[in-house]
């Protein structure tokens, strides 16, 4: 049903090509005229025009159609269907194929005879369309730049706002800057200067819609490159006291662009003999906008400030000092008051009215007029009422303070009270904040302790976050290590599936705080120096997470060891081995147990690279595939690096891309072997089977290192497609072997034909590498294979088969990742099945982490597979990914089963999948063929080869336990 959708969309608007016997079609001009001729009343026309919008027109008969309007325009003494004209024109204009120069003499006549003020509007919209169509017509440009200063003095603002417009998308950029004003004038009419000094006369327009397009129109022009003059420096500013906050808006982006153009120059101060950088005076004036009447503009000025990083030093430190409020009283802040009421040990009795206000008052003569800007910008974007300019101040603040030490220090207070806020939102955002700056700073206990007390949240992302968080914090004392790690404990008994991410916590603490962990070890595990301690239990999950902080701070900490129990060597050897990932290897002397661990001595990662590199070389040798010893190289080369890949992991994706690719071409040698294709057709049955099947396994292995892999450039992917042609190749003779019959035979082979046109059309640039491979002899040969018969063409592709090389592998510059997911939850340890009525459903939560997953909410699904032989594939929903770090997603979703009633509980398969289409790699989205323009009609193009759909299981299954029970009746 679909593709009939699209069909009827896309035929119309472009000629299928001309076929030999075409019945000619009844011109759209010709039936415009005709309807408008009919048309008595001008209701009547403009019904037959909404009409006529509907349909699409073809590129040929753009130019008649446009005719036809004009002569009706000039006829028409109706404002609404002249509207309507003007409006189809600028639609017509941007039909693509037609070139619009043709009506911008029409539309200027017209523009001039014009009384209406709304049609005049409409018709420089559709002046400023056409201008935009033909950019490199400089006399256009001229003549349409000529129009709108004209029109500038119209009494309609919809008049004036349009000629800005298009003053603002034409006026020239392209001039040089360098010669005086007048030379230019002479040459071109305008000089780059008139164009903003004549925008910038409107800034005081009486409408402020006016003044608003004025702003947007400078703004253009500063996008279209043209530089900024200082001199409406003053203009921009008095706009920031507009009443109309569209206005402000605007002006708030036009100080900015000044403010980066030109940071350093001096700009007075009013009412005073100082002078100050223009950068810090556009800071100030921006701060006292974050206190400005509409909620948008607040939150663009707090947006604004982020991104101001040349302002100095004095003036980012008064966005966060509270002296100077709108009273001109210093308030202090909540930490301040607090502490003089506990140290005056009482609070305010009530008796006595404002006993407890702030006693110092500030002379409103003294105080310096530009501080009074910035002055608290961000303590009040911070408590304002709206919860997006809260955000957007918590943003400006992390990118000034990863700019600034000193300023990240100053800040950190007024973040952590932002992990109280009461939108979830802004939580989640200020602790994503801290984390980001988190280098600069060092928490003390105070700060800790408000830090911490997030870890009851309910929200599984909001505790995550802050997991994360606490990785990159550094703390100050020991006090602060035992708290953590209480608080971690106690989320750890609270939320037992946030265990994984509480043990990464403490590995990280450890790791970062050992001199801070060592006095504590004695207490941690609870050791004795005279008396033996009882063993503690090693399945509990918090003792896991002290000794994880433990062995963590030991790695960098010689002496720690010394403090040790045996059963701690003991529990070290079994989290070494089934939590290796959170334990590090360590040196452990003493009591009998000299544990060197064998995973550190495995040398470095240049060793092992070289080691690769070596092995590709070794295989390079391999002159074709029936070489002897061949395939034993081959055999043992993938086994070294199936090897190296579990034992760096920083080179598992390289080695394991490697060895995959050695594999398919060593299904290829024992598919081609000798007597296998000397043998008469029927008693090589068997052999067929084997060569079918290693084929078959070829073309999986080769969507796997296409769509698993990430980092591959497109020397490697051609070298994935030469071996996939091999394959189909290969399938291509085993057909020809086993079926009777043509009809098939041939089919099969223009395919393969198509094959080989799409590669060589796909790598054109990478053939030169592929010298004496596969596809470089059937290029060769090509003139011949299209033309010789089916029989003859597999005789052909079997000798070149055979003769073939084996391509050398070369590695890409970056790195190669291999993408894969590890399902956290359910952990498939448990025996309890899950129990349900049959015929309902049951939930089953599924969180996942996925490494190295490009676009993971279109390519990554959940197959349940139940014990019947039945599957299920799940696409979970957008929203249930989440992004911890950069290359890694997290999926937390929910699964839904259901069965008929069984007898005894049985296990099914739960799994992740990645899903690939192969016409959306990388290279040949690029070629014409694959992706269809809106305009072209599925019919007039040849079908894109279909594009071969699968998924490739990318994580390990984890069984669960689930059972069905009957109905009761």
């Amino acid at each position: 049903q679909m593709v009939h959708v699209n069909k009827a969309v896309r035929i119309p608007h472009e000629e299928a090509p001309a076929k030999k016997l075409r019945l000619s079609k009844p011109s759209k001009s010709a039936a415009l005229h005709i309807d408008l001729c009919k048309a008595t009343n001008s209701t009547d026309a403009l019904q037959y025009l909404l009409q006529f919008a509907r349909k699409p027109v073809e590129t040929e008969s753009v130019e008649g159609v446009v005719r036809i309007l004009l002569e009706h325009y000039y006829k028409e003494t109706d404002n609404s269907v002249r509207l309507k004209i003007a409006s189809l024109l600028g639609l017509l204009s941007k039909t693509q194929g037609f070139s619009p120069d043709c009506i911008v003499d029409d539309a200027i006549s017209a523009l001039n005879n014009e009384k209406s003020h709304q049609v005049l509007a409409q018709l420089l919209d559709t002046l400023l369309v056409i201008g935009t169509q033909l950019p490199e017509s400089p006399a256009v440009r001229q003549r349409l730049i000529e129009v709108a200063c004209k029109h500038l003095s119209d009494m309609y603002f919809g008049v004036r706002n349009k000629c800005l417009q298009l003053l603002g998308c034409l006026g020239m950029v392209d001039s040089p800057l360098t010669k005086d004003s007048e030379g230019l004038g002479t040459s071109l009419g305008l000089s780059v200067r008139d164009v903003q000094s004549i925008i910038s006369d409107y800034f005081g327009d009486q409408d402020p819609r006016v003044r608003t397009a004025a702003l947007k129109a400078m703004l253009q022009l500063h996008e279209r490159g043209m530089k900024i003059h200082e001199i409406i420096y003053e203009q921009a500013c008095r706009l920031l006291t507009d009443d109309y906050e569209q206005v402000r808006s605007a002006a708030v982006q036009m100080v900015w662009v000044l403010s980066q153009l030109y940071p350093e120059s001096i700009v007075p101060i009013p009412s005073s003999n100082e002078e100050i950088r223009l950068v810090d005076d556009v800071f100030g004036k921006i701060s006292h906008m974050v206190s400005d009447g509409s909620w948008m503009v607040r939150v663009q000025a707090a947006k604004t400030l982020g991104s101001m990083l040349q302002v100095s030093p004095h003036f980012l430190e008064q966005t966060l000092d509270k002296k100077l409020m709108s009273d001109l009283r210093r308030k202090r802040t909540a930490h301040e008051r607090a502490k003089d009421l506990f140290a005056s040990g009482e609070f305010s009795s009530g008796r006595k009215w404002a006993d407890d206000a702030p006693k110092e008052k500030l002379d409103s003569n003294t105080v310096n007029l530009i501080a009074s800007g910035a002055c608290g910008a961000f303590v009040h974007g911070l408590e304002d009422e709206m919860f997006e300019v809260r955000i957007a101040a918590v943003e400006a603040l992390c990118k000034l303070a990863r700019s600034s030490a000193s300023f990240a220090e100053k800040c950190l207070d007024f973040l952590v009270d932002m992990f109280n806020d009461e939108i979830e939102e802004v939580r989640l955002e200020s602790i994503h904040v801290l984390r980001e700056i988190s280098t600069h700073i060092t928490l003390r206990e105070d700060q800790l302790d408000t830090v911490l007390a997030v870890l009851e949240d309910s929200s599984r992302d909001i505790r995550e976050a802050l997991h994360e968080l606490i990785c990159y914090t550094n703390v100050s004392t020991k006090e602060c290590i035992q708290l953590a790690l209480l608080e971690l404990l106690k989320n750890l008994n609270k939320y037992p599936t946030d265990r994984n991410s509480v043990w990464k916590c403490l590995k990280f603490l450890g790791s970062r705080h050992p001199t801070l962990v060592l006095p504590l070890v004695p207490e941690l595990l609870s050791t004795h120096p005279y008396f033996d301690t009882p063993e503690p239990d090693m399945d509990d999950p918090a003792y896991i997470a002290v000794l994880v902080l433990v062995f963590n701070a030991a790695k960098s900490c010689p002496t720690m060891p010394a403090l040790f129990s045996d059963h701690t060597f003991r529990h070290y050897a079994y989290l070494r081995d089934s939590l290796s990932h959170l334990v590090p290897p360590l040196r452990l002397p003493g009591s009998g147990l000299d544990v060197v661990d064998s995973r550190c001595g495995s040398g470095s990662v240049e060793s092992a690279q070289l080691f690769l590199q070596q092995s590709l070389i070794r295989v390079s040798t391999i002159q074709n595939l029936e070489a002897p010893g061949a395939q034993d190289l081959l055999d043992f080369t993938i086994r070294d690096l199936r090897r190296l890949g579990e034992l760096q992991t920083e080179l598992a994706g390289a080695a394991d891309f490697c060895a995959t690719y050695l594999r398919c071409q060593l299904l290829l040698m024992k598919a081609l072997q000798e007597k296998l294709w000397n043998m008469a057709v029927p008693l090589c049955l068997k052999q067929n089977v084997t060569a079918t099947a290693a084929a078959q396994q070829i073309l999986e292995e080769t969507y796997k290192l296409e769509f698993l892999y990430s980092g591959l450039d497109s020397r490697q992917v051609a070298t994935i497609h030469h071996v996939r042609l091999q394959a189909k190749a290969l399938q291509l003779i085993l057909t020809a072997r086993t079926r009777q019959g043509l009809d098939p035979l041939i089919s099969s082979c223009e395919k393969f034909l198509q094959d080989i046109e799409s590669f060589q059309r796909l790598f054109l640039t990478e053939l030169p590498h592929l010298q004496d491979s596969f596809v470089d002899k059937l290029l060769e040969l090509m003139p011949r294979l299209s033309s010789c018969k089916p029989v003859e063409l597999v005789k052909i592709l079997q000798t070149t088969l055979r003769q073939s090389g084996l391509l050398q592998l070369r590695l890409p510059e970056q790195v190669i990742h291999r993408a894969t997911a590890t399902i956290i939850e359910p952990t498939g340890e448990s025996d309890n099945p899950l129990r349900f009525t049959s015929g309902l459903v049951v939930a089953l939560d599924i969180d996942a982490t996925l490494e190295h997953v490009q676009d993971p909410q279109n390519t990554v699904k959940v197959q349940v597979l139940y014990p019947d032989g039945q599957s299920h594939v799940i696409h979970p929903k957008p929203a249930d990914f989440r992004k911890p770090g950069p290359d890694r997603h997290r999926l937390i979703t929910q699964v839904y089963l259901s069965h008929t009633a069984w007898t005894e509980p049985s296990q099914i398969e739960v799994r992740l999948l990645l899903a690939y289409s192969s016409s959306s790699t990388s290279l040949s989205s690029s070629s014409s063929s694959s992706k269809l323009g809106w305009s072209d009609s599925i019919d007039s193009l040849p079908p894109p080869e279909a594009a071969v759909e699968g998924t490739i299981p990318f994580s390990k299954s984890v069984k669960v336990f689930i059972m069905p029970k009957p109905a009761r009746r």
